[in-house]
């Protein structure tokens, strides 16, 4: 059995965690931490886990997280960098869902991120945890930086035309939308049910912290810096990652065949028949991307359309498969259910 930690297990990313590692046949769960709510039981605050998690919250500095294999920081940023040598030392297996060691360049982490980073040495050694790309390198890791919701749905779905040098790099759009969830657990006026509820808003367009992790995943697929506009969208929706991706093709292919083939070994990436339109309901509480590609008018502009639910392929269910590459279980353990509907 893998003995696993969850740091920060109050929030929507901490409560996907625990819903998906309390039914892995592979999983105990040691520890939930959480300084507000210390002595909680989970279940009281999270009653869908009720006969499911029987633990109740504790301090961090209360919690031996040394006797974990693995630890999973479900927090806000800025607080893995903090914790994470003294549970690698001690020989703990560390998956951060935050952005502490997403990115390489530690000057434009800082510059997004608004903090000293505490660990930087530490930056080089972490795994990008997208397993369709780094599947070898996670398998060995003791530092994953799982990656962000909006930047696995872009990454997922300009992969196969930039791999194969289909579509220019300089000019790439990405047009994506969220659900509310992907803000968090908080009290915040924009996430108001009066205020996001029958609304529709673009935001961050001067720039959004998951630009510079796209672009860093792209061009580490095309070996060069890429042009890439982004511009995410609130949508008044619970859950869900709709991005719309836009491309200039360089040379002619079967499009269709090339996502096809791709991606035929990816248990958690479905491309669609030509001509779908893929969903955020059809990902609902799974851990898979569906993407469906087309050329409109047969013209030379490649529109991409990618889903996934933010906080399954978006984070918690990537953080568990990226665990279950660690420890050698089949990719697919305690991820293979069926989306929800309606």
């Amino acid at each position: 059995m893998i003995k696993v930690g969850i740091v920060g297990g109050t929030g929507y990313t901490g409560v996907e965690l625990l819903r998906l590692l309390a039914a892995h046949p592979q999983v105990e769960l040691l520890a939930i931490t959480s300084r507000a709510d210390a002595g909680t039981p989970v279940s009281q605050m999270f009653p869908s886990l009720r006969g499911h998690v029987n633990l109740l919250f504790t301090h961090p500095d209360e919690t031996r997280l040394e006797q974990c294999d693995l630890v999973f920081f479900a927090t806000p940023n800025g607080i893995a960098m903090q914790q994470v040598r003294a549970l690698l030392d001690a020989g703990v297996r560390v998956i951060d869902l935050a952005a502490d060691f997403r990115l390489q360049d530690i000057a434009t982490w800082e510059k997004w991120y608004g903090m000293t980073h505490a660990c930087p040495d530490l930056v080089g050694e972490a795994v990008y945890g997208l397993p369709e790309v780094n599947r070898a390198q996670i398998r060995n890791a003791r530092l994953i930086a799982n990656p962000g919701c909006y930047p696995t749905a872009v990454q997922l779905g300009f992969l196969p035309l930039l791999e194969a040098g289909i579509i220019g790099a300089d000019s790439l759009i990405a047009d994506a939308k969220s659900g509310v969830s992907g803000a968090g657990r908080k009290a915040e006026i924009a996430t108001l049910f009066s205020e996001a509820s029958d609304n529709f808003k673009a935001y961050g367009v001067a720039g959004h912290r998951h630009l510079p992790e796209i672009r860093q995943g792209l061009a580490r697929i095309t070996g060069k810096p890429v042009g890439l506009t982004f511009v995410p969208h609130l949508t008044p929706a619970i859950r869900g990652i709709h991005a719309t991706l836009y491309g200039k093709m360089a040379h002619e292919t079967d499009l269709q065949a090339l996502f096809e083939q791709r991606y035929a070994n990816e248990p958690f990436v479905d491309v669609m028949p030509a001509g779908s339109h893929p969903e955020t309901r059809s990902v609902r509480g799974a851990n898979c991307c569906r993407i469906a590609v087309h050329r409109p008018q047969g013209g030379d502009t490649v529109v991409v359309l990618s889903v996934i639910d933010n906080l399954v392929k978006g984070a918690a269910g990537q953080a568990v498969q990226n665990m279950n590459i660690m420890f050698g279980l089949p990719e697919t353990t305690a991820l293979n259910n069926v989306p929800l509907l309606p």
